[in-house]
């Protein structure tokens, strides 16, 4: 099946179908997402030294604290479109993981041009690989509309 623009941006995303199980594994990132925002948001570290080893103990500790909390919520409101895109706009589910497939690409480009020196890979590290080929494969096969 070749590739058409009408699989991300279907002329129906208000049409609502069932979810089949790729659907609910972007459920799973949707909520992965939601948790791990918060986290970077309301955690006293963001995360950074309690989560991904990265000293904040030092000059700058804070801001490193002050970044991680940023990125949260950013995090956050993708986390809430992938939940209205759920919610509303399912046919539009292909689109997210070309999205997340973007991300995890661009956050391995970037961590290699700009390396975080921790003493053991925080789990967003192993996460990105995984989410790139998890969003590599689902994504090639967008559902049918259901009903």
């Amino acid at each position: 099946m070749g590739f058409t623009l009408n699989r991300l941006l279907p002329t129906e995303p208000h049409a609502r179908r069932r979810l089949n199980w790729r659907d609910w594994i972007f459920v799973v990132v949707a909520g992965i997402s939601t948790i791990r925002s918060s986290i970077h948001m309301l955690a006293p570290d963001g995360g950074a030294m309690s989560i991904a080893g990265i000293n904040v103990e030092l000059a700058g500790g804070t801001n490193i604290i002050a970044i991680f909390a940023q990125w949260g919520a950013s995090q956050l409101v993708l986390a809430l479109i992938y939940w209205v895109v759920i919610v509303r706009y399912r046919a539009l589910i292909s689109l997210m993981w070309m999205i997340i497939l973007a991300e995890q690409l661009l956050r391995i480009i970037t961590g290699h041009l700009k390396p975080i020196a921790t003493d053991v890979p925080p789990p967003g590290a192993y996460g990105t690989y995984i989410l790139l080929a998890v969003s590599s494969l689902v994504r090639k096969h967008p559902a049918r509309a259901a009903g």
